[in-house]
């Protein structure tokens, strides 16, 4: 509920600063502070999940994302106000995707795990991708300020729900201060080779990718000569697919290995990318991107659960907030270096750019895998 209401929220304030300032630039502050900025503090919101009760961490993150909400709502701040307060939300969201990440072991039996993290992710990334088109129907009978009122409700019904969870088991803490901890996690992921290996191929993966975002409109309307609504159609491809995809993975994730559904979810959503710039036809970009979304399902339930299993318990908070924090770096990278690359040629280069750059990301994260070792494969689980 919270990140579909989030999605909501983004749309509402998207167009709340274009219609505002009427600048560009403008626009992707606010994307990079929503993205860019948490990324420099992955380190320090994944400790607090690792040093807290992890219920207590999600319904305060919950109940803070919706006081900023509501202010946001009420007061409608100007840009510089705006983009602290979407900052600081932001950095909250990335300490509760660490800590529902590391909850989830603690809510579900080993054999379980995949199927809970498809759950989960079509709960999250597949709604929060179809929330632009919700906020275009919601659009019609309210205005920013009610849309983002829904936003917020959102996370206090979400509040209420993670309330009534039972106690989630957790390791005792390790006794060192709050930065000790920080680097201490950043040191795990450095001294891990495998675990290092996935998340640098995951930030390469997304650096090349993550400009799909911005360069589908310009295929849409400039190269395959669609309408607006052709052009939102587009951006719901990938939603569709991901919803897809974690309902495909709920049933039959158990018999592939982690690392390699990691891999192929690469390898497919790169190829989306690649193949949508050589798109003929607007149902052709929509039925690649739909590809596409299966892929980048197929990458959350094979990280997700893969580190799950072989992070020690007392530092997976910590990992998960470092990849994700790093993720958000790689998208900001991808929107800056790929709108460039739009700039100076054209929506079909940059898509074919990206899929092709994703693919090599692809192979040499594969390479990576298999000489990480054997101290870092998942442990033979009872079925």
């Amino acid at each position: 509920m919270s990140f579909l209401g989030d999605s909501l929220g983004l749309v509402a304030l998207l167009l709340y600063v274009q219609g505002s300032t009427g600048a560009a630039l403008a626009v992707a502050l606010l994307l990079l502070a929503g993205d860019f900025v948490p990324g420099l503090f992955g380190a320090l919101a994944g400790a607090i999940g690792d040093r807290f009760d992890l219920k207590r961490v999600m319904v305060v993150c919950d109940l803070v994302q919706g006081v900023l909400t509501v202010v946001m709502a009420l007061v409608l701040p100007p840009l510089p106000v705006l983009l602290v307060m979407v900052a600081v939300r932001s950095v909250t969201a990335t300490v509760f995707q660490a800590s529902s990440r590391n909850a989830m072991p603690g809510l579900v039996k080993d054999e379980e795990l995949e199927a809970a993290n498809s759950a989960l992710g079509a709960g999250t990334n597949g709604l929060e991708a179809v929330g632009p088109l919700i906020a275009g129907a919601l659009f019609l009978v309210t205005d920013v300020r009610g849309i983002l009122l829904i936003d917020a409700a959102t996370f206090f019904v979400s509040a209420t729900f993670l309330s009534r969870l039972p106690r989630i088991p957790r390791a005792e803490p390790s006794g060192h201060s709050f930065l000790k901890d920080a680097r201490d996690g950043l040191g795990y992921i450095w001294r891990a080779k495998a675990v290092r290996v996935i998340g640098i191929g995951f930030f390469a993966v997304v650096a090349f990718n993550g400009v799909d975002d911005v360069a589908m409109v310009f295929l849409a309307k400039d190269e395959l000569h669609g309408s607006d609504s052709a052009s939102a159609t587009l951006y719901a491809g990938v939603g569709i697919g991901l919803i897809v995809g974690f309902m495909i993975l709920a049933r039959y994730a158990r018999s592939i290995r982690m690392p390699v559904l990691m891999l192929l979810g690469f390898a497919v959503s790169s190829m989306g990318n690649l193949v949508t710039g050589l798109a003929w036809a607007i149902w052709a970009a929509l039925a690649l991107q739909v590809i596409r979304g299966l892929g980048i399902a197929g990458i959350d339930v094979g990280i997700n659960t893969h580190l799950q299993r072989v992070v020690p318990a007392h530092l997976r908070s910590r990992v998960f907030g470092n990849l994700y924090g790093a993720i958000g770096i790689a998208a900001g990278i991808s929107y800056v270096l790929g709108g460039l690359l739009l700039q100076h040629t054209d929506a079909r280069t940059t898509f074919i750019t990206a899929g092709a750059g994703g693919l090599l990301a692809t192979v040499v994260t594969a390479i990576g895998v298999r000489r990480s070792g054997r101290g870092e494969h998942e442990p033979r689980v009872r079925r």
